[in-house]
């Protein structure tokens, strides 16, 4: 049976770009899944296409039980969007915004203002909830707009890329509310380029590259796909990094990766702590002298990296959509809703 979330095949052009390109998803009741993707990857697309903003090209798509394209009306009536940008109309004060969004779904005045004042101290926001939401600061903007995903406390969740440019303080904070909905039976889609965070929030984990997913499963079984454990070399001296780029190639089972400003050097390895002391004694005799030296298991970067060719970028993407920069996501939620 079909999980919460549910998508097959779904595929979705913009002239010459293919954003998505038969993406599969299955989503349980009550779990997270984290869609982890370069820029331009589809996740933003997949997203719209799953909340009704935007209308793929073929495939299937359930949510909430309700079929995406034959029910969209339904389909926004049980779920909760917190997109890239805060859909927050900066004029209106926090307490209005989450009212107005209320009464857009429908909610009586005295329970829309009811909801407004639980979700403004659930947020830390109660202090600031007569103040125009212009004078807010980023992270107060970004937790508003989530409390108003959650007006109606919807069963599914999609959340996109909801921690991009705050402070690890209001990450952290985000993060406790994200448990606690889940905890709660919601279901959630979170996409994010913040691999600790998928490490941290998610159940199960969707790598999607060129529209396509290329990997899914646990963050452990994922990290288990990239084998081994990593070496991690920081040498003292920036002209020390070449002399022990060969030293860790004579250990290594596979490229050398090297980061220039911080002079740390990693590779994959076999053999523990004995290959450890090891590879110190090497670099002692070679007179290269170490600030820090650490053996340690496969990261969610180590996957994204062998399994996309680079590192994750902290950009929010555009996937050469219509509509997906900045100026063009403020009536989202206006749309979810209607």
């Amino acid at each position: 049976m079909p999980g919460a979330i549910y998508a097959e095949g779904l595929v979705k052009t913009f002239g010459d770009v293919r954003a998505l390109d038969g993406v599969d998803l299955d989503v349980p009741e009550g779990t997270v899944l984290g869609l982890l993707g370069p820029n331009g990857a589809g996740k933003t697309t997949a997203v719209r296409c799953l909340t009704t903003l935007l209308r793929p090209d073929s495939g299937k798509a359930v949510v909430a039980g309700i079929d995406v394209l034959g029910q969209p009306d339904a389909v926004r009536r049980s779920i909760g969007l917190s997109g890239q940008f805060a859909a927050v109309d900066e004029y209106l004060t926090g307490r209005e915004n989450l009212q107005m969004v209320g009464q857009l779904y429908q909610m009586r005045a005295k329970q829309a203002k009811a909801r407004a004042v639980e979700l403004l101290e659930q947020f830390n926001l109660t202090d600031a909830a007569d103040r125009p939401t212009k004078t807010y600061s980023g992270g107060m903007r970004r937790r508003l707009d989530l409390a108003a995903a959650l007006v109606v406390s919807p069963p599914v969740m999609f959340m996109d890329e909801p921690t991009t440019g705050l402070d690890p303080r209001n990450r952290q904070q985000l993060w406790e509310v994200i448990q606690q909905l889940v905890s709660g039976g919601t279901t959630l889609l979170l996409t994010t380029q913040y691999l600790e965070e998928a490490d941290h929030l998610a159940h199960d984990i969707a790598v999607v590259d060129h529209g396509k997913v290329i990997a899914q499963g646990t963050s452990d079984e994922l990290k288990a796909r990239t084998g081994g454990e990593r070496v991690e070399v920081v040498v003292h001296e920036r002209e020390h990094i070449r002399t022990a780029t060969e030293v860790l190639r004579g250990f290594g089972k596979g490229d050398t990766t090297v980061e220039e400003h911080t002079r740390k050097l990693t590779v994959p390895v076999t053999g523990g702590a004995k290959l450890l002391a090891e590879v110190i004694r090497e670099l002692d005799s070679r007179g290269i002298e170490i600030d820090d030296i650490a053996l340690r298991r496969p990261t969610l970067d180590d996957v994204f990296l062998s399994l996309t060719g680079h590192v994750a970028e902290e950009k929010p993407e555009g996937n050469g959509e219509p509509g997906s920069k900045k100026n063009t996501r403020k009536d989202s939620r206006k749309e979810a809703v209607k």
